[in-house]
């Protein structure tokens, strides 16, 4: 219990004022004993010299002129051969093409129509099995159609 200097009256060993007439009590922080030789940083230690790097200059090479390579690359295997920078692909019409009906040079779209296979399952199965019949109509093939007349090509 701590006695008021102001008001005489007891107050709690934790409190800071007098909760009588609200006096600050003169406090002494504990001395702890420091067995491990510890100190806390100072504030703002990342600011001082203690962490700064020496003010030496950085060996540099001049870029004012290219450096010649001396030697060439001695750890490269041999059967090493650099990838191309574009890869051609082949064409797939390898002649000028012509329609046969109108003679334009445009080449052909590619249309996926149904397939001659497709409509006969598509005609089996709606006779035989009518819940499937629609599987017909997934068979499909690749038809070239020319862009003039539109024509199918074979």
């Amino acid at each position: 219990m701590n006695p008021c200097q102001n008001c005489g009256k007891l107050n709690s060993g934790e409190t800071n004022f007098c909760r009588f007439c609200g006096t600050k009590f003169n406090i002494r922080q504990p001395v702890i004993d420091n067995q491990y030789d510890y100190s806390p940083p100072r504030p703002y230690s990342w600011k001082t010299d203690e962490f700064q790097t020496q003010n030496e200059p950085r060996r540099t090479v001049p870029i004012d002129r290219a450096q010649p390579q001396n030697a060439p690359l001695s750890n490269v295997p041999r059967y090493y051969e650099p990838a191309p920078l574009v890869y051609q692909q082949g064409n797939q019409i390898g002649m000028p093409f012509r329609c046969p009906h109108c003679m334009s040079q445009y080449l052909p779209r590619i249309e996926r129509r149904i397939s001659t296979g497709g409509w006969i399952t598509f005609a089996v199965l709606m006779v035989v099995f009518f819940p499937l019949f629609w599987i017909g109509l997934l068979i499909k093939e690749d038809v070239p159609v020319c862009q003039s007349c539109n024509t199918k090509l074979t």
